[in-house]
């Protein structure tokens, strides 16, 4: 296949087929390598603290449990990444991705400092026991862990969903790690590839919008990653403008198999959309998004709780006779995770249920 002949269909298709969209992982010993494809991992949005990872869709088995053992071992570490947001990687990879992500902290606070020492002096201290130690409040430590945290000066060991986790000075508790400023390009430059080959086809506001990178910083690294053959920039009718990996320009011609799936708004399609899918669902309150045919086309409203609550709408993006004729499929896969008595889907395209 020539490289004027890619098309949007094939890109989708790929894509849903490289995410195990299509093709769910039946085995847990796979799923490492689906892990490292798609890292960093978040735990869903609205779930509550301490919840294990998830890669929603992607597997026959309940990866929760997996990735739940996989922290406990220490296989994979949490930290923070994209802007600051709460993520898993493999252990393995963790200095790529520090290094990629790390916002540096030349100068701490009062309290940062504070928190800092008391961790450094203590080996590993817990919120509550920081408090002890320095008469902090905790809503004075959690913000200055949280920045220290994306510094990746501490250590934050979630091993399960125990709220009280021990927090450690990441140089001693993980030696290996050494963050390097002058070398954040060429780990930045892996971290963009492996998320090229995990969405196929990336336009450079989802780019933008994964990374939380510098408009200039990550141009700057694209520009390396074409002159050196990695990605290659194409123009996709019905996608945009680009970048693939270079071996992905030969890509078999497929076609899109009918599927509709309910994405959290953590999952790495809806981080690298979150622009796009503001400008269409911004006036609403979204609390998940609607892949239909390997494209956002749908968004499902309602007011989260803690608690039990309800789907007040089903927005649907598409034409009239499909939204008819797909509305089963659609609820269907709403009700994956919204159904009685817990939640109740009250209307379908503006019309009552």
């Amino acid at each position: 296949m020539s490289t004027t002949e890619m098309s949007m269909k094939t890109i989708l298709a790929e894509r849903l087929k490289r995410q195990r969209f299509t093709e769910p992982l039946k085995d847990p010993k796979e799923y490492k390598e689906l892990f490292r494809l798609l890292q960093p991992v978040s735990p869903a949005f609205f779930s509550y603290p301490g919840s294990p990872p998830r890669l929603v869709h992607r597997t026959t088995f309940d990866d929760g449990n997996v990735t739940d053992s996989m922290r406990a071992e220490r296989i994979i570490v949490k930290g923070r990444f994209l802007g600051g947001t709460i993520g898993y990687v493999l252990a393995g990879d963790l200095n790529v991705y520090a290094n990629a992500f790390c916002r540096p902290l030349p100068l701490m606070n009062e309290i940062q400092q504070t928190v800092f020492d008391a961790i450094r002096r203590s080996e590993n201290l817990t919120p509550r026991q920081i408090k002890e130690e320095t008469g902090l409040l905790i809503k004075q430590i959690a913000p200055a862990l949280h920045r220290l945290q994306e510094a990746f000066l501490v250590y934050e060991d979630q091993v399960d969903s125990d709220w009280e986790r021990n927090w450690y000075e990441l140089s001693v508790e993980l030696p290996e790690i050494k963050i390097e400023n002058d070398k954040w390009k060429e780990n930045a430059i892996k971290v963009l590839s492996n998320f090229i080959q995990g969405l196929v086809f990336a336009t450079l506001e989802q780019l933008k919008d994964w990374s939380q990178f510098s408009i200039k910083s990550l141009k700057d690294a694209l520009q390396d990653m074409e002159t050196d053959g990695v990605i290659a920039s194409k123009t996709i009718e019905g996608l945009g403008e680009g970048f693939m990996r270079t071996s992905d320009l030969s890509l078999s011609i497929s076609e899109v198999p009918p599927s509709v799936f309910m994405l959290h708004k953590s999952d790495i399609l809806a981080r690298s959309h979150v622009r796009e899918l503001k400008r269409r669902f911004g006036d609403y309150e979204v609390l998940q998004y609607l892949l239909i045919d390997g494209v956002f086309q749908g968004a499902v409203i309602g007011h989260w709780r803690i608690g039990p609550h309800d789907v007040d709408d089903i927005i649907v993006e598409l034409s009239t006779s499909e939204r008819i004729n797909r509305r089963k499929e659609i609820i269907d896969a709403v009700s994956w995770q919204y159904n009685p008595p817990f939640s109740r889907i009250l209307r379908y395209a503006g019309e009552e249920i």
